[in-house]
């Protein structure tokens, strides 16, 4: 259920709706909007009546069921979009869209700080890098782990970028939030649900890449698993979904984007680099990916992707990344959003 509270509700009030709700045995999930409080009561069926007569409480306008499956990723529970705000004054899903860029692995210090430096100066919003790998293969590159970290954070030091890696176990959580500005969840963990409820509990925004082979709607209930251990900035990332087709390493799934901005309220991110894995796709997917109405987009970018100790052939070099945010502009302007 979704209990709407009125306009100017004071703080009593919706105190004693959030005590109700603990009483019939539901958990209160507060969503703050621009000019009053929403209230999803999560649980089961058993109370939904008690919850229906809240209605008759001061200051409820309305007590509203929640017909998905994923209650507090619904647009139902909160139609206006979240912004969700990440340290250095960056913004996903707002008007402004955000342009996350870097390698696929942390490889040295030099490596990341030539990067950084570079993709800020073309404009990019956040620096992303692997300090931990999840690899196909058990002898490929595993990562730097916190050795890693500690060159992102060497790299946000100089720059001043915010950065965005990956966390592949439960009890490396806590130690990948410490360093990090948003914490991701890799495709082959979308449905770790125990990795889910733990970064559920961190104090860090959550990057969720959808599965290979993951439907939409299994994708929010991920998405829910987290929500619902009272973390509420989640952002979604399409990166493509394997098929039939081999000419692309993945199918990249361009109309999930506007099935997404229907149906939950939390920002989407597309990552055309993996969704095509060659670096000649990256840029008009890119651009189509704006289009069909992304809040901004991951590109893996090496300064010597020939070489690069993973993913080479769908990075981008330096100056094929300054070209991209070049073209990007007439893109953003034309869908009436800003870089």
């Amino acid at each position: 259920m979704v209990i709407v509270m009125k306009a100017g509700t004071p703080q009593g009030q919706i105190d004693h709706v959030l005590d109700r709700i603990r009483e019939l045995g539901y958990t209160p999930h507060i969503i703050s909007g621009v000019e009053r409080v929403v209230i999803g009561a999560v649980g089961g069926d058993s109370g939904k009546d008690q919850l229906q007569s809240l209605e008759t409480y001061d200051g409820v306008e309305s007590v509203v069921p929640i017909l998905k499956p994923f209650k507090l990723a619904s647009a139902e529970v909160k139609p206006e979009r979240s912004v969700i705000r990440i340290a250095g004054g960056v913004e996903i899903g707002g008007n402004k869209l955000c342009i996350m860029a870097g390698p696929c692995s942390v490889e040295s210090e030099e490596q990341m700080l030539e990067v950084a430096q570079s993709v800020k100066a073309s404009g990019a919003h956040m620096l992303r890098g692997g300090a931990y790998k999840p690899r196909t293969s058990p002898y490929s590159f595993q990562g730097h782990a916190e050795d890693g970290l500690k060159l992102l954070a060497k790299a946000r030091e100089v720059t001043g970028l915010p950065f965005i890696t990956e966390v592949m176990d439960t009890a490396d959580v806590e130690l990948v939030a410490e360093y990090a500005d948003i914490v991701q969840i890799g495709t082959r963990n979308t449905q770790n649900f125990s990795l889910l409820k733990k970064v559920g509990e961190c104090n860090k925004p959550v990057f969720l890449k959808r599965g290979l082979a993951t439907t939409i709607n299994e994708w929010l209930m991920s998405a829910e698993y987290i929500l619902s251990k009272g973390n509420p900035d989640v952002i979604l990332c399409e990166r493509g979904i394997r098929t039939f087709e081999t000419a692309t390493r993945n199918t990249m799934d361009l109309s999930a984007i506007p099935v997404l901005n229907e149906l939950t309220h939390l920002p989407v991110i597309l990552d055309p680099s993996h969704g095509t894995g060659y670096r000649r796709f990256v840029s008009p997917m890119a651009m189509a990916s704006i289009a069909a109405g992304a809040d901004g987009l991951m590109i893996e970018v090496h300064n010597d992707p020939e070489n690069a100790w993973s993913d080479g052939p769908q990075s981008l070099d330096l100056p094929m990344f300054q070209a991209m945010m070049t073209q990007m502009k007439a893109f953003a302007d034309a869908s009436g959003r800003s870089l």
